[in-house]
């Protein structure tokens, strides 16, 4: 059920608001595209920068938005397990098809308080739940066996691979019978050659169709011509996000290519002229008219 091209959905913002209308424009973008999943209020969501209304109106809005064409995945993960309960909840009230539960950030739990967070979740919450593992933002991460572990549960069903580390996702293949999907644009084509089913993707916020035509030869087995696909995506996807830490260059391509504006909230701040020129001819040397 989640595999190909899952965009993670940035939230679109206007004179510090959610801007709704562009939200629902962004969905509908996505759906002529022929993206495979929408994932709101993930990384690339800026959920930190949410409150917890908003953050509850973005799933609402973005699931009203799909009309059950196609997955969304809500971010409802914290680092506090009743709140991440909580809003997994309300993801499934709304109809959200599955959660995103990022690995509890800040606190580092132990691996045994790991798997008592989502497996918990999983007990309370009866939603289809992707594992999100990203240790680089969170200061821990998950083990391949405590993966293994948490596999065996019913509705914990995927993992968002977010390491970095090719060996990660082959520890995790060999160790039991779960969907991995890639963290990271530039490791969809690596990954799904140890047995990857696709990726939860920033760069698909750009250029959705050209990541969905990467994933459909993936799933066809056609790795040939998937690498020429990734060999066209890598420099975008790979220099884009060097330049800030996500969603900062994304938004700012967005914003150049009329899409959205590049408006975040504190403490995330924009590009500098001298990053924005960069970004600028990246998209203009892809193919873009920025």
């Amino acid at each position: 059920m989640f595999s190909g091209s899952m965009v993670a959905l940035i939230t679109p913002f206007d004179s510090g608001e959610v801007d709704f209308n562009t939200l629902d424009e962004l969905v509908q973008f996505h759906l002529k595209s022929g993206t495979d999943g929408i994932v709101p209020t993930g990384t690339t969501g800026e959920s930190p920068t949410l409150s917890h209304p908003e953050h509850r109106q973005v799933i609402e809005r973005v699931v009203k938005a799909v009309g059950g064409k196609i997955p969304v995945i809500a971010g409802t993960g914290s680092n506090s397990t009743a709140e991440a309960i909580e809003l997994t909840a309300f993801a499934k009230k709304v109809g959200a098809d599955a959660s995103l539960q990022v690995t509890p950030y800040y606190n580092k739990p132990t691996q045994e308080g790991f798997y008592q967070h989502f497996a918990t979740i999983a007990q309370e919450v009866d939603l289809p739940m992707i594992l999100y593992n990203i240790p680089g933002r969170c200061g821990a991460g998950l083990t391949p066996a405590t993966v293994a572990r948490l596999a065996k549960i019913e509705n914990i069903v995927a993992i968002k691979e977010a390491t970095g580390q090719l060996d990660f996702a082959s520890e995790v293949a060999n160790l039991c019978d779960i969907t991995i999907l890639s963290g990271d644009d530039s490791l969809t084509l690596p990954i799904a050659s140890v047995g990857g089913k696709g990726v939860i993707s920033v760069v698909a916020n750009v250029v959705p169709a050209d990541v969905k035509a990467m994933t459909d030869l993936i799933l066809e087995g056609d790795f040939v011509s998937a690498r020429k696909w990734h060999n066209k995506l890598f420099k975008l996807s790979k220099t884009m996000l060097s330049l800030a830490t996500n969603p900062i260059p994304v938004k700012a391509a967005m914003a150049m290519l009329g899409m959205a504006s590049e408006e975040m909230r504190l403490p995330m701040t924009p590009l500098d002229d001298s990053q924005k020129e960069i970004l600028r001819k990246l998209l203009k040397d892809y193919g873009l008219n920025a």
